[in-house]
């Protein structure tokens, strides 16, 4: 999959338009006002000129549109995701889970999802690339990189009681 197509295009006195067309072809605009009003605007998949839905937002309602957009607001667990189709997330160890004191490697982590644990947050300390002897701890925060569905999978792995 390549990356989103988004071309912008200035409006003298209005202000700059973004033109967006997604993988599956639709295209999405979004008018920046001046004033810092928003038109968000979809297009007709069957006619991409006709205009299926207009909305014009104020500021206040297109930054809250924003937020619900934006996954690392809505789930701080999220780092980042790139084009390559690969996720860093935030994974706690909980006190009660089946792997609180054991070490790292008796997971297989990598062997069993493919992601893997490039960091152990514990407490005030970072432990970046923790070796397959280190020894986890419930309230360790894992840093695990891979696909979605792998560290999906990993979360799933971590989780166990």
């Amino acid at each position: 999959m390549g990356a989103p197509r988004l071309s912008s295009t200035p409006l003298p006195g209005i202000g700059v338009r973004y033109d967006l067309t997604t993988r599956e072809q639709r295209r999405i605009s979004v008018v920046a006002h001046r004033d810092g009003a928003r038109t968000l605007s979809a297009y007709r998949q069957d006619d991409p000129d006709a205009c299926a839905l207009s909305v014009r937002l104020t500021s206040g309602e297109a930054t809250a549109l924003v937020d619900a957009l934006t996954p690392d607001h809505h789930s701080p667990n999220l780092l980042s995701t790139t084009e390559l189709g690969l996720v860093a997330e935030r994974i706690e160890l909980a006190s009660t889970s089946h792997w609180n004191g054991r070490v790292l490697g008796d997971t297989r982590m990598r062997t069993e999802t493919g992601a893997s644990i490039v960091a152990v947050l514990r407490r005030a300390e970072a432990i970046p690339s923790p070796t397959p002897d280190f020894r986890l701890a419930g309230g360790d925060t894992l840093i695990v990189i891979g696909t979605r569905e792998g560290v999906d999978t990993a979360a799933a792995i971590l989780g166990r009681e």
